[in-house]
């Protein structure tokens, strides 16, 4: 334990070895409601009570993975320049998919407060659910929500929306690989686009483009829609 306390990237090897066990049990079982990361989040739980290892602990020696976050957001853009083409052609649809993504985003979160009596500060914690944990973490702080729960409510929303985007495209019979990029990007960030690609090239552009756009939008109407509550 002294070890454990006293190490500098032991939350960081952690994590990593986690993730890719989840990612090779991926390979292995082909079963798109297996999720690597939510794999990832369980097994590190279960390890931290095991060995009765602190909360702080870990995030001292793992939070340099943060670090990576925005670059490995920027680092979508390139798939996303390769389809150029798809993107200008299906403009209009694209802008207005990532538009009602973002104002439905908003406006169940603003309804679940109303009708279940958040606080003004717990609404403004889960305004950012649909963003990348870059974007909501800096947004959650600005309107004086708690950044460690926008964490996990952002978490929560992109593993949920990477599990099941395959079969509610099958249940709706979702054909088009932008509409399935758009839905996706829009609603679950980049734990969702990961899966997108998935799907295809195509859905994953779309996808890339989708989570950026929302997130940009959602600063602003977060501002906008703080002010209903």
């Amino acid at each position: 334990m002294d070890f454990l306390n006293s190490s500098v990237f032991f939350g960081t090897v952690l994590s990593l070895l986690a993730y890719f066990l989840g990612f090779y049990l991926k390979k292995l079982i082909k079963k798109n409601w297996f999720n690597p990361f939510l794999f990832a989040v369980i097994l590190v739980i279960v390890i931290l009570l095991i060995f009765k290892i602190p909360y702080k602990t870990f995030y001292n020696s793992s939070k340099y993975l943060d670090f990576l976050l925005t670059p490995a957001t920027v680092c979508f853009a390139i798939p996303l320049y390769e389809k150029t083409h798809i993107l200008k052609k299906n403009f209009k649809a694209i802008a207005i998919g990532i538009l009602t993504g973002v104002i439905t985003s908003l406006s169940c979160i603003w309804a679940a407060a109303k009708i279940f009596g958040f606080t003004h500060n717990e609404y403004v914690t889960m305004l950012p659910k649909s963003v990348t944990v870059a974007i909501g973490m800096d947004l959650s702080k600005s309107l004086g929500g708690y950044t460690g729960i926008t964490v996990a409510v952002i978490t929560i929303t992109g593993i949920t929306g990477s599990v099941l985007c395959p079969f509610l495209c099958k249940i709706f019979k979702i054909q088009s690989s932008v509409a399935k990029g758009v839905g996706i990007g829009s609603c679950s960030h980049i734990l969702g686009t990961s899966e997108a690609y998935n799907l295809g090239e195509t859905e994953g552009a779309v996808s890339s483009l989708s989570l950026v756009i929302a997130g940009i939008l959602t600063v602003f109407a977060a501002m906008l829609f703080s002010n209903l509550h």
